[in-house]
Formats: structure tokens, sequence, C-alpha cells
């Protein structure tokens, strides 16, 4: 027995389609349940990589202390200035995106800093991932949710550990 319910109404991801169109950039001001924050020895790199490169934008800046970057609603991260960043961290963060903008996000994180993405790949979650390294060696996984097929193997693997089908 399971205490989980779909929810999807409550978050800003569109539900799984070839077409879907992602949201708007989202610049309201909220009360964040959940950010990231990201240490960079250069903090103007990092910033002109995340808005350029991840589509994210400057929500606003404290000059030499901190840019709070966002995408869609609840995509929040804290750029930070430190010197000590690791060059490689086991840690990562993921920011839902849609299908189509996987490839667009690939390239323009490529020619901003090459060899820097890996993927996309299809994951047996029913998504599909890319990977990039950002200048501060941020892992970032950009992922999209596939449309769903009840028929799949990816389906059989959802069910198997007791997701059901999303209601249409």
């Amino acid at each position: 027995m399971t205490d989980t319910f779909p929810a999807f109404d409550i978050g800003p991801v569109p539900i799984p389609a070839l077409d879907a169109a992602p949201p708007e950039l989202f610049r309201g001001i909220y009360g964040m349940p959940m950010f990231v924050t990201a240490p960079t020895p250069d903090l103007a790199a990092s910033v002109d990589f995340w808005t350029r490169g991840l589509g994210f934008f400057d929500l606003f800046s404290v000059p030499g202390r901190v840019t709070h970057l966002r995408r869609w609603a609840f995509q929040d991260v804290l750029l930070v200035p430190n010197e000590d960043t690791p060059v490689n961290s086991a840690l990562s963060v993921s920011f839902s995106c849609v299908l189509s903008q996987l490839d667009e996000i690939a390239s323009a994180c490529a020619e901003l800093l090459p060899g820097c993405t890996t993927g996309p790949r299809s994951m047996p979650w029913n998504s599909v991932e890319l990977e990039i390294r950002t200048p501060e060696h941020t892992r970032v996984i950009m992922t999209a949710a596939r449309p769903y097929d009840p028929n799949s193997p990816e389906a059989d693997m959802l069910r198997s550990i007791g997701i059901e089908a999303p209601e249409a």
C-alpha cells in the first residue's frame, strides 16, 4: 500500500508530449521551497554560462556576493563567489525541461564550453537526460519526460515499483 497520489497540477512541468511547450520563465517572488547554491571562482563566467547555455535568467544580483538565477517556477540557483570550488563534485542537480529544448541546450552549452555535455540519453524511468558540467563544475542534468506509453518497458518498470499510469 502506498500513500502517494498524482499531484502534477502543483508544478510548472507540462504533461509529457512530443510537442510539449515549456512554461514561461517565472519572474515572481515567492518563498523558495528548494534551491541550489553553487560556489564559483568566476561569478561572471558562471552567470554567462547558466543564462546563455542553460536558459536561466538573472532574477537579481548583489554585486560580488550572489546572483539569483531562475528558469521555471521552483528552479532557483544561487551563484556565490568562492575560490575553493572543487574540480569534480559527486553532487548533481536536475532541472526539468521539455524534449524540444534538449538539443538547443546541448548546442548552446557546447558552444560556450566545448566538451561540457554528455548525452542526451534515454533513461529507464521514461525520461531523456542531458548532463552538463558548468564552469564551476556543477553537474547539471536537464531531464525531459517522454510521452507515457503503457505498453513500453519503461511503463512495465514503473508499474513494478508501484507507480501507475498517469491519468489522461
